[in-house]
Formats: structure tokens, sequence, C-alpha cells
């Protein structure tokens, strides 16, 4: 099952344009799979959606417009702070998450350099 999810990822990530030199990585996560840029993880596709690592600001964006939710992996697990989560998972046709995704990777990109 992990296999469907790392594939469909696979192929997202490749229709997106990125600018700058930054390693972009897809492996096997749990049930699913995550995109890791420069070694650090930013993007994961699981049964539960789409999760995104975003900067706070674009994260209460679309927390308090109802795009995206908290992310939870399990129903009593905590809620992972820096990521929201996209429930209908990949859906190229919404040009707006090909915006997200970028800031994805670019924010996590910038974070590792600061390190």
């Amino acid at each position: 099952m992990a296999k469907e999810y790392l594939d469909k990822l696979t192929q997202f990530i490749d229709l997106i344009v990125l600018n700058g030199d930054v390693k972009l990585e897809c492996k096997h996560f749990f049930s699913g799979a995550a995109l890791y840029v420069n070694g650090k993880i930013c993007i994961s596709l699981t049964p539960v959606g789409l999760a995104l690592k975003l900067p706070e600001k674009v994260r209460n964006e679309l927390l308090k417009s109802s795009i995206a939710v908290p992310l939870k992996y399990f129903a009593k697990a905590p809620i992972k702070k820096d990521y929201v989560l996209f429930t209908n998972g990949i859906d190229s046709k919404i040009k707006a998450l090909f915006d997200y995704v970028k800031q994805s990777i670019e924010y996590v990109a910038n974070q590792a350099e600061r390190q």
C-alpha cells in the first residue's frame, strides 16, 4: 500500500518546478510516503491525506479558511504543529496546491540552511 503513495507523491513532485539548488527525495513513510528536502522531511502523503510543513502565517491562513486542517496521524495522537493537512490528498487540478508545496519545500530548505 505504501508503494501507491510513494508513486503518487513522486509523480506529483515531478510536476513541480523549483528555483534553487535543493535535493529532493521521496521515501516510504509508515503507511505512505514522504518528501525530504536536503535530508529534512517537509511533506507526507498517507491515508489521512497530504501534509505540508509550512510557515506559521501560511498555516494559520489555511486553517482559518478551512482549506486545510491540523495534522494528526491517529485519532488520539497530538497535533503536529508545523504541519497542515489537505484531507483530499493530492489534487493536481488545484493550482494553489502547487504553490503550497513549493512554499513547503522552500521553507524546509531555508530552515536546514540556518541550522
